[in-house]
């Protein structure tokens, strides 16, 4: 009995570890958007079409940049380029990319937190997302807690 209780343990481990590598961490978003910070200095154009092709390392698994213009919509994303970030509210109704474009500041990384399902469901879930502003862009790296 104790050898099956110790395989299945095992096994549930190893399940969560793999699961746990499906999706992004703290610190890979956090890089990830101080990247992005670099790659909009460098050439902003490049770096917003970069940042919704998901090239050149844009992209790992549920991690990626987006950014909202000055005029309250995305300029880069993989799906909603032309929509409005600032106007954008969670599952719950919080107006979370209002909160974004509040927070955001040159220099600095802020964090804002809402509810937002994982890719492939619809069940929302806490995302925490780190926020900057560089050049005219508010951009930002968010990850599932």
């Amino acid at each position: 009995m104790r050898k099956v209780l110790v395989s299945l343990l095992c096994t549930m481990g190893l399940t969560l570890v793999a699961h746990a590598a499906d999706f992004g961490t703290a610190g890979e978003a956090k890089a990830m958007l101080e990247k992005a910070v670099v790659a909009v200095k460098a050439d902003k154009a490049a770096a917003l079409e970069k940042f919704t092709k998901g090239t050149d390392g844009f992209k790992d698994r549920d991690l990626y940049p987006f950014c909202g213009g000055p005029d309250g919509n995305f300029s880069a994303h993989p799906s909603l380029v032309g929509k409005s970030l600032k106007d954008l509210k969670d599952k719950a109704g919080k107006a979370f990319g209002e909160e974004l474009y509040k927070t955001a500041a040159v220099g600095t990384v802020g964090e804002v937190s809402y509810m937002w399902p994982r890719p492939g469901s619809d069940a929302p879930v806490e995302k925490h997302a780190f926020v900057t502003k560089v050049d005219d862009q508010v951009c930002v790296v968010g990850y599932y807690k």
